[in-house]
């Protein structure tokens, strides 16, 4: 690793920081830009080169090993994010609610979801007015 790497890690490093401190101060990135000192122009290079940092990295589909920018080889565990950087992972959506009914006819009652089977329950039904 040369030095100009190291550097370049550093300054991402650096930016990913102040990109984090703008999102948790809840200013618009004008105003943060103004109140820290520095253009908003120098905020949207950084942030480019961040995000440009983050698409070096990508999964080769074809041998199942991960090819770098730098034509390294890694395995597939070893994390692609770039320090600084948090994994996202997707969360799967919690299920529906079930919705039930509840259905009463001569003093007899019946809970009736969802996955009622609709001529089922005209059966029961049928049988349930007749006592």
């Amino acid at each position: 690793m040369n030095t100009r790497h190291i550097a370049e890690e550093f300054r991402l490093s650096h930016w990913s920081g102040i990109m984090r401190e703008r999102q948790a101060s809840g200013l618009s990135i004008k105003a943060f830009c103004k109140s820290s000192g520095f253009h908003e122009n120098v905020y949207f290079y950084w942030q480019r080169k961040l995000r440009e940092a983050a698409c070096k990295v990508l999964p080769d589909k074809t041998s199942g090993l991960i090819s770098t920018s730098q034509n390294e080889t890694v395995a597939p565990n070893k994390s692609l994010v770039p320090s600084g950087w948090a994994q996202l992972t997707e969360i799967e959506p919690a299920p529906a609610p079930m919705s039930s009914l509840t259905v009463e006819i001569s003093g007899c009652r019946v809970n009736v979801s969802t996955d009622t089977d609709p001529a089922l329950l005209m059966k029961v039904c049928g049988v349930l007015k007749s006592l």
